[in-house]
């Protein structure tokens, strides 16, 4: 059987998708060299935390239970479950102490690892009252700052990005069903105002 060689318009597409190879260990390598040079990191941290005594307590609770296998918080652990950094600025210690003691019914639907037997995390909920208001304590003190991923508000001002989105995307009704809550802002009411009210 005759050897076939590669047509015209394979060898071009092959060579595209080689240069394209090369370009991105080329990018990668600049970016790591940019990276591991700058002074403060690349990105900055979006989350905080000031930890209480009950907080700092829960946190000990959190580790000693194994929680960090399955969710991250203080930026430790691992990514399998919800990332806990910035959920205290969504939920409260209140809404948190009920989750843990009975996650199904405070949820309001069926969850993954929380809840009753057989589930991993089913032991959360059988651990002594203490240690549940100290782990609600810890997780409620991790705070996000706004326009972070993990925050319930955009990031003050008007955004280009966000309004181009919203103009593209978003159904013509939701203009009039949904408020924007950038403009509860006395900085944004001033500059949409001045933009013409995005």
């Amino acid at each position: 059987m005759a050897k076939q060689s590669l047509k015209q318009g394979e060898k071009v597409l092959f060579g595209i998708a080689i240069i394209f190879g090369i370009a991105a260990i080329i990018g990668y390598g600049v970016l790591e060299g940019v990276r591991h040079n700058m002074d403060k990191p690349m990105f900055g941290a979006k989350t905080h935390f000031d930890l209480s005594a009950e907080g700092l307590r829960g946190s000990e609770v959190f580790r000693k239970n194994r929680c960090t296998s399955c969710h991250r918080a203080l930026r430790n652990g691992t990514n399998m479950g919800l990332s806990l950094d910035g959920v205290g600025s969504k939920r409260s210690k209140e809404w948190l102490m009920r989750f843990l003691k009975d996650p199904e019914a405070t949820y309001g639907g069926k969850t993954v690892d929380h809840g009753y037997a057989p589930k991993e995390a089913a032991y959360v909920s059988s651990l002594a009252v203490t240690d549940i208001n100290a782990l609600a304590a810890f997780i409620s003190e991790l705070k996000a700052e706004r326009g972070s991923s993990s925050a319930p508000k955009p990031p003050l001002g008007r955004s280009e990005f966000i309004d181009s989105m919203v103009n593209t995307f978003a159904p013509e009704d939701w203009k009039h069903r949904f408020r924007d809550i950038r403009e509860d802002d006395p900085k944004n009411q001033q500059t949409s105002g001045e933009n013409g009210g995005n």
